[in-house]
């Protein structure tokens, strides 16, 4: 069966696509932290828990026939909630640099894995990596719009979940250990950014390639973003706290699916009128 005969699975990728990412990342780190670190769940249950939320939402998009923009982005939601805390639990421990509020522990169960930033991100870099690696063996494509195969969006929401967790990393990192700050490390990664923008314009640069470095960092930039609205002003955050900041950005978040939503319909209203039209004249 060729891709022209199949509805597609996954969104275009325009300006609207890499706002709700960015949206939804952000959303994704004060979520997480929320379960985490302000309910003290700590990172060993959270994950636990987020990884599941991400399984059953993935079961959902993988089931639809179409795309559906409410299906997708709570799948790169739950990435992202889950990245996160994956990402705590592998590089964090119990340190007193990682608790806050007098507290003694992370929540029930291991309290992390310590590994710190570089060796968590290069473990990440490794599997993300080795999925590539796979998914250019298996033959399929690496455009998301001819994404169509079940095989092929598994490889696709394993990578994400991953870069995901991968850019938890690095925004962390920029955050907390470089001395730029939430607000320096955003402005590096948006300069990064429009490099890669810039880059898309020159041929010998693949745009798949642009796009899976973009998605890697939007993810850091969704990080420290988060930071910035959740942590105290004396750590340079504007101390929001995480539960004001997640309903916030959930209601911008579900308010730019429900736009995608409206413009998806509109978009397959021509198409299967046109489609009519074709049918009715094959019958005469």
């Amino acid at each position: 069966m060729s891709t022209k005969s199949v509805m597609k699975k996954l969104p275009e990728v325009t300006l609207a696509f890499w706002i709700m990412k960015i949206a939804a990342t952000t959303l994704g780190e004060t979520a997480g932290d929320l379960f985490a670190q302000t309910l003290k769940l700590g990172y060993f249950v959270t994950t636990v828990a987020l990884f599941l939320l991400f399984v059953v939402t993935l079961v959902v998009q993988l089931r639809s026939r179409h795309y559906n923009p409410f299906f997708y982005w709570t799948v790169i939601l739950s990435t992202s909630m889950a990245g996160t805390t994956m990402s705590d639990f592998m590089n964090r421990d119990a340190s007193a640099k990682y608790l806050s509020g007098g507290a003694k522990s992370l929540g029930w169960g291991p309290q992390g894995l310590g590994l710190g930033y570089p060796e968590g991100a290069a473990i990440l870099i490794s599997i993300l990596l080795a999925i590539f690696l796979a998914w250019k063996l298996s033959g399929m494509t690496f455009q998301i719009r001819d994404i169509v195969t079940f095989r092929g969006e598994v490889l696709f929401w394993s990578a994400i979940l991953v870069s995901n967790t991968l850019g938890t990393s690095m925004g962390d990192f920029l955050s907390d250990s470089s001395g730029l700050g939430y607000l320096g490390g955003a402005l590096l990664i948006t300069g990064l950014l429009a490099m890669l923008v810039a880059l898309m314009k020159v041929p010998v640069v693949p745009n798949v390639l642009l796009f899976w470095i973009a998605f890697v960092l939007t993810r850091p930039l969704g990080a420290t973003a988060g930071d910035f609205l959740t942590k105290p002003v004396a750590k340079g955050g504007l101390d929001l706290g995480t539960a004001g900041s997640s309903a916030v950005l959930l209601v911008v978040l579900f308010g730019l699916m429900a736009y995608a939503h409206v413009q998806e319909r509109r978009t397959a209203e021509p198409s299967l009128e046109a489609k009519a039209v074709r049918q009715e004249a094959g019958r005469r």
